[in-house]
């Protein structure tokens, strides 16, 4: 597993927790720092970026579309929030990209699709189901919030869904409740997930110990896992601008960056050692081809 190099450790007390792995005491410095390594790489692999997230910006275009075309404005905002429910799962490729620039070893794009064939790649999926379950969750709850403010009337357009939610009593309530309730969604998101896909990454462990391990992070940690939730949140707005094409960029930064943040919080193993790079299958030229397709000639 991933090793770390020098300047990625803050230089605080550690705790030991038979439970499971051990967990640092971060500052805010320490987030500081994670955005700062996660635009490095971020700047090293760009390509990877736009081949890994650009289904975020066309799948922001087309959630928008189908909101307008089906006149139900109201959903396009906790839609849009909801990317921070299921980001973590999504970043699974980032992850690796930066633990293989941690390693001083090569990084492709086809790397990135190696978190395939990781042993807890099933652990991943599973907590990565459970993430998008409360997604679709948050949405369904939205809509119910809408539901009883404002009927089951739909909105004419932007101007008619403006009016009705910043200059009526109802709005109001609306956007407080709905605020209040996604900040719930969001913080529980973030309670589960916020190292967890790093941890079975990197050590393989179960979905359970990594939510567990996630948990205790932000328990320890809870004012400088506070601020990385609100700085996840404003990135995340900030990245729907424009028509969601800064996800591009804001999806990238932020799943190198999470890599980090789990190197800082999270103890190394004693004597930890790079984890060699999956074999490649050599790629055979095209003139064997037809001795492939029919062994049974190289025989005779």
């Amino acid at each position: 597993m991933a090793t770390l190099y020098q300047g990625n450790v803050p230089t605080m007390g550690q705790t030991a927790d038979a439970a499971g792995p051990m967990i640092r005491t971060i500052q805010l410095s320490d987030l500081h720092d994670a955005l700062r390594r996660g635009w490095e790489d971020f700047k090293a692999v760009p390509s990877h970026a736009i081949i890994l997230c650009v289904i975020y910006p066309v799948l922001g275009l087309v959630l928008a579309r189908v909101v307008m075309g089906y006149s139900v404005l109201p959903l396009l905002f906790p839609l849009a929030a909801g990317f921070a429910l299921i980001g973590p799962f999504a970043a699974l490729g980032l992850y690796e990209l930066s633990s293989r620039r941690e390693r001083h070893e090569e990084a492709t794009a086809w790397d990135a699709m190696d978190v395939l064939r990781s042993p807890s790649f099933g652990a991943m999926l599973g907590l990565g189901v459970l993430l998008l379950a409360l997604f679709v969750t948050w949405v369904a709850t939205a809509q119910a919030i809408y539901v009883a403010a404002f009927g089951y009337e739909g909105v004419t357009g932007i101007s008619d869904f403006a009016t009705r939610v910043l200059t009526t009593s109802q709005g109001w309530w609306l956007i407080v409740v709905g605020c209040g309730t996604g900040f719930l969604f969001a913080l529980a998101a973030l309670c589960i997930s916020a190292v967890s896909f790093p941890l079975m990454l990197d050590r393989h462990a179960g979905a359970l110990e990594a939510m567990v391990t996630s948990l205790r992070v932000v328990a320890k940690n809870p004012v400088p896992m506070a601020a990385w939730g609100l700085t996840v949140a404003v990135l995340l707005a900030l990245g729907t601008i424009p028509a969601f094409l800064g996800l591009a960029v804001v999806i990238p930064l932020l799943g190198h960056a999470t890599w980090h943040l789990y190197r800082k919080a999270i103890v190394s193993e004693p004597g930890a050692r790079p984890v060699p790079p999956p074999p490649q299958r050599p790629r055979k030229p095209a003139a064997d081809f037809p001795a492939n397709l029919f062994p049974w000639r190289n025989r005779q």
